[in-house]
């Protein structure tokens, strides 16, 4: 009797089991599924014939036993197939479906310069742009094999979501709501950033701490109106608040001098001051009033991507510290170093672990280069923008960009 309840317990557990994961099933899952199902009910209708042939005659009771064993095994091979399927199912995700469509959907911006943004061309450059790029280099071995989705904040986390894109990056800060709360994981960090004010020259204003009683221009619904908010509340400050819907806008309410003040990442400050009629006209203040770390992000539940993708920017960094860069890593491939060995897929763990080919960070080195490489072009001294490395150099250097090690 305890094991026909035993039994019948662990049918219904299995039925449940199906019946959950039924809801929101593909075809072939609910075809899976369905197969499962079936297999139960012959295992009910065989438990009801022992239970029969067990009350009829004490001797049944040997066969019935033989039955319920052969029972437990099938419902244990029916957990098996359960189990197994749903590990496919979790495994088989943006890796192989960006190497089907041939190309990696990468959410940027509606064009910041310095981090994605068209140029004459129609070409997208910019740290973000590379480093979407490089993702292309690891997964398809061709740096332009990307398809770039202009997105705004509003957009961005629902298109990566819904799989519209299998990447943001999109200059968007890391914090814990976002981590938490949106079926989202961040990869790492491309940019440490702070937000910041811009001020038109002729106010004679210098300094953040000079603004009270200001208009601000800021973008609705990021965590810049957040913290603006929270900036003059702590200091005892007024100010008025003049919200958009989009960068463009805000950059054009600022321009038309709807407000005083725009306050955005202090990075996009200066990208953004670029696009004014007379940049001159503006400045940029020195305070920073927030921390902005600000990287790739990718869905939940994919393990695999988003290895790939953190290992993408940690790839960079450390070709960086051990100075690898495009035009040397082909002679590297001499080297007698462990570390660039194993940094550049000779020796090591290699591809394996990531479903990846063993020259997968060669390719992203070959292809877009280091942090350095890429930083120094897009934001850093040698572009428009002309910004210092600060907080965004190598953790030996003085900032606390920093990498785990290829082993």
């Amino acid at each position: 009797m305890k094991q026909t309840i035993k039994f019948s317990l662990a049918i219904s557990t299995l039925a449940l089991l199906l019946s959950g994961c039924d809801s929101g099933s593909s075809a072939e899952d609910k075809a899976v599924i369905k197969s499962l199902e079936n297999k139960i009910q012959q295992l009910e209708n065989q438990l009801e014939q022992s239970e029969l042939a067990s009350a009829e005659a004490a001797k049944s009771s040997n066969a019935s036993a033989t039955d319920i064993e052969a029972l437990e095994d099938k419902i244990a091979n029916l957990e098996k197939q359960l189990a197994g399927h749903k590990t496919t199912k979790v495994t088989s995700g943006t890796l192989e479906k960006v190497q089907k469509q041939g190309y990696v959907q990468c959410g940027v911006s509606n064009g910041l310069p310095g981090f994605s943004n068209p140029n004459d061309k129609g070409e997208w450059e910019g740290l973000d742009a590379e480093f979407c790029q490089a993702v292309a280099a690891a997964t398809l071995g061709d740096k332009s094999k990307v398809k770039y989705i202009p997105l705004t904040t509003k957009e961005r986390f629902t298109a990566l979501q819904s799989g519209e894109i299998d990447l943001l990056v999109r200059n968007t800060t890391w914090s814990l709501h976002r981590d938490s709360a949106l079926g989202v994981n961040f990869a790492g960090v491309n940019y440490y950033d702070g937000q910041g004010f811009m001020v038109k020259r002729n106010l004679g204003v210098y300094s953040a701490t000079e603004l009270d009683g200001a208009t601000v221009c800021v973008q609705a619904g990021t965590t810049t109106e957040l913290n603006l908010a929270d900036y003059f509340h702590f200091r005892e400050m007024k100010y008025t608040p003049v919200t958009f819907e989009t960068e463009e806008k805000t950059i054009k309410g600022f321009e038309a001098g709807r407000c005083d003040v725009m306050t955005y990442d202090q990075s996009a400050l200066y990208a953004l001051r670029l696009n004014l009629q007379k940049p001159k006209n503006a400045i940029v203040l020195p305070e920073i009033i927030s921390k902005e770390p600000l990287g790739p992000v990718v869905r939940q539940g994919d393990s695999q991507w988003f290895n790939i993708v953190k290992w993408t920017l940690f790839t960079m960094i450390n070709a960086e510290e051990l100075g690898v860069s495009s035009i040397s890593v082909d002679d590297m491939k001499n080297s007698n170093d462990p570390n660039i060995r194993r940094l550049i897929g000779l020796d090591g763990p290699k591809g394996k672990g990531l479903g990846l080919k063993d020259d997968w960070s060669y390719q992203i080195i070959k292809q877009v280069g280091n942090y350095s490489e890429s930083f120094e072009r897009t934001v850093g001294m040698s572009s428009p923008l002309e910004v210092k490395r600060g907080v965004n150099a190598l953790w030996r250097d003085g900032g606390i960009m920093y990498a785990p090690p290829i082993r």
